[in-house]
């Protein structure tokens, strides 16, 4: 649910934001709160511990000083009143055979401690109920808010935050991400292979 704190704290900055000069449009308020929120994450000193935790459902979450890299975009959402946990559970329930779980961890049934802290999932989910967008090498057709998920070396999925900032001439935006040293804002769009590109702005907005 949205509160008074969250929209001083991410919807006046991104009004704000869209009034200044700015290398890319940003049309979408919800998408810059988002960029706000998942930069606000990397502000966190949190160790990156993907341990199998039991959690409470919905609005359930890992100890705030750990976490990975889905724990970024889990939490950047949350700030904004969307519980990834609960809504992705809802549609595993319902439609478990598309989801990967038995077919990658040999799940026989949904999960709501871990489900939505897994990357394929995620991908599934926001495929389902988000935009899938193209996967490419230009800059220009990533927006703030967008999702991207990569294959990083050893065949280990990863996703992250596209947010407003950029880096250099090429303006290529920055990522909010946590690939093991905590929640960290970095050049890395195209330093891995991108497996997907998505855009949700909570159920019911696709």
């Amino acid at each position: 649910m949205w509160t008074t704190i969250n929209f001083y704290k991410y919807i006046i900055p991104s009004l704000l934001f869209l009034l200044l000069p700015c290398t890319s449009a940003i049309a979408d308020t919800f998408a810059q709160a988002l960029s706000n929120a998942a930069i606000e994450r990397t502000k966190h000193h949190v160790i990156y511990d993907g341990s199998y935790v039991s959690i409470p459902y919905p609005n359930g979450d890992v100890a705030a000083n750990i976490g990975v890299c889905t724990d970024v975009v889990i939490r950047a959402y949350r700030a904004l009143g969307i519980d990834l946990q609960q809504d992705l559970h809802k549609d595993i329930s319902a439609n478990f055979h598309v989801y990967p779980a038995n077919k990658i961890w040999g799940q026989t049934k949904p999960d709501t401690n871990i489900d939505h802290r897994r990357v394929p999932n995620l991908q599934v989910f926001f495929s389902r109920h988000g935009d899938t967008l193209v996967k490419s090498d230009k800059p220009e057709d990533y927006r703030a808010g967008d999702i991207v998920t990569w294959m990083l070396p050893g065949n280990l999925p990863h996703i992250g935050i596209v947010t407003h900032r950029t880096k250099g001439v090429t303006n290529t935006p920055l990522i909010a991400h946590n690939i093991g040293s905590g929640p960290v804002l970095e050049d890395i769009l195209f330093n891995y292979k991108i497996t997907g590109h998505y855009r949700f702005g909570g159920l019911g907005s696709h």
